[in-house]
C-alpha cells in the first residue's frame, strides 16, 4: 500500500464552510449576497434579488428555504 502525500495534506485542510445569505444584487453572473450579520460579499452564480441562497467558497451551490435565522456566538 502506497502513501499519498498530497492526499495526506489535503486531509489537513479544512473544506470552507457553507453559509446563508440572501442576494441583494445580481449581474452578469456575479450576486452580492447579505450574509445575517450585515457582511455583503460577492458569489457566483444566477439567483434573483431577495432569494436566499446557500453558497461556498463563493460559489451559490442552491436556493436556501426562507426561514428565521438565528445567530449563535460560540
Amino acid at each position: 500500500m502506497s502513501i499519498n502525500p498530497f492526499k495526506l495534506l489535503r486531509d489537513l485542510i479544512p473544506n470552507p464552510p457553507l453559509q446563508v445569505g440572501t442576494v441583494t444584487e445580481s449581474y452578469n453572473g456575479v450576486c452580492t449576497v447579505e450574509m445575517p450579520g450585515g457582511v455583503l460579499t460577492q458569489a457566483r452564480g444566477d439567483s434573483t434579488v431577495g432569494q436566499r441562497v446557500f453558497f461556498r467558497d463563493d460559489l451559490i451551490e442552491s436556493t436556501a428555504p426562507n426561514l428565521p435565522i438565528e445567530l449563535i456566538e460560540v
